[in-house]
């Protein structure tokens, strides 16, 4: 959870006037009342994950640092992590300003329901947990709405209920260890496919719906009507191309020594064709199957980034592109907005193994320009989120939203 200031203050006073003695009772900004504020729940695809880098570079990570090395800290005095490795960047999507305030209490690695990782960290999940110290996100909402006035809550969640990672990292795996002319593919490995048999797409998508309720209830304890806020269900983006969208060849290892993106013809086109469809689809079925009051809508990311991809053959790395570094004008057009999936190396910075494959500087201002247009200056609305080319005044991605 984000340690925000939870000021519940009801400022009481007596005022005497002549004929009687009056208590009047100063409210705190809360339910419709005070400054409007939006905040964001899930995972890694809304917490900014990879929100440090405006594309890739294997020579010169200087050229693609837009955040630095404080990208990531999202205390009051901005020097440490709230949560550690939840990596709630400053590019992340949901600060989309304009007189709109934003508070981000989503967590990389997280799922549904609240867990710590394997290597120790904690992961608050779209739930009501409270221990130690350590609450869930719907509890960190409920909290936060008490005493600000919340009009949307842009949400991002179920990927990880799907095994995003490790289905990342055997597809990987598998590229590595088979050579081209005798191909291991990921997309018929058990490991891989028991995530998407069809009862376990039910389970997640239930457990979906159960995430998206815990919302409804948190606003409701929190003491709105249902009329004060909307929540926005954001899918996800495809990452890379399809077969005929790479830039490197499949022979040799290339796409993974050079490019960082060591997937088989067949297992990027499965991954964009079942894998993120059904992830995607469960999505919006669970915002189907909870939307009663109508205050939920649905942001489509799935083609947001088409042709910004990661080895995608309209883009490049930075020192490919004809760009001295992310600063250059139009630099955002010829770099990718994905993070390159890194190995082990990278464990000791400046990267992280855990940035991999996520939406990067460029990525998450992209998404910002297409939550602003959603927040529709309080009139609430989903859509499909399109690319552009250029920046924007805010120097975002310039995005359409139909």
């Amino acid at each position: 959870m984000r340690k925000v200031g939870l000021a519940f203050a009801l400022v009481a006073g007596t005022v005497f006037v002549p004929v009687a003695a009056t208590v009047q009772t100063v409210a705190a900004d809360g339910p419709g009342v005070g400054t409007p504020w939006v905040v964001s729940l899930g995972d890694s695809y809304i917490s900014g994950e990879g929100g440090r880098w405006a594309g890739n570079s294997n020579s010169s990570s200087g050229s693609v640092d837009a955040g630095g090395s404080a990208a990531y800290f999202d205390n009051a005095t901005h020097t440490a992590e709230t949560i550690n490795r939840c990596h709630r960047s400053t590019a992340a999507e949901i600060h989309i300003g304009g007189g709109v305030n934003s508070a981000n209490l989503a967590c990389s690695g997280a799922k549904t329901s609240t867990f710590t990782s394997s290597d120790g960290y904690f992961k608050p999940g779209i739930d009501f947990y409270n221990s130690g110290g350590n609450q869930g996100q719907a509890l960190a909402l409920q909290n936060f709405a008490a005493t600000h006035n919340v009009k949307m809550i842009q949400l991002s969640i179920g990927g990880n209920n799907f095994g995003f990672a490790d289905i990342i990292q055997r597809c990987v795996t598998n590229f590595l260890t088979s050579p081209s002319w005798w191909k291991n593919y990921c997309n018929d490995d058990s490991a891989v496919t028991n995530n998407f048999t069809t009862t376990n797409v039910t389970n997640q998508t239930n457990a979906i719906k159960g995430a998206i309720n815990n919302v409804k209830t948190a606003m409701a304890n929190a003491g709105y009507t249902t009329g004060q806020y909307k929540i926005v269900v954001q899918t996800y983006p495809s990452p890379v191309p399809t077969s005929t969208g790479f830039r490197y060849s499949e022979s040799g290892y290339t796409r993974q020594s050079t490019g960082g993106c060591g997937f088989w013809n067949a297992d990027a086109n499965w991954a964009n064709n079942t894998a993120l469809v059904k992830i995607n689809n469960s999505v919006k079925s669970a915002v189907t199957g909870t939307n009663t009051a109508g205050n939920i809508v649905v942001l489509d990311l799935a083609a947001a980034f088409n042709g910004r991809r990661l080895c995608e053959n309209t883009v490049n790395l930075m020192e490919n592109s004809g760009k001295a570094n992310w600063t250059v004008a139009g630099a955002s057009d010829a770099t990718e907005w994905i993070a390159q999936i890194r190995t082990l190396s990278t464990v000791f910075g400046p990267y992280y193994v855990q940035e991999s494959l996520h939406p990067n500087w460029w990525g998450e201002k992209a998404i910002r320009n297409c939550v602003r247009q959603a927040y529709n200056g309080g009139a609430v609305r989903g859509g499909v989120c399109n690319r552009g080319t250029g920046l924007n005044a805010n120097g975002e991605p310039n995005m359409t939203l139909v």
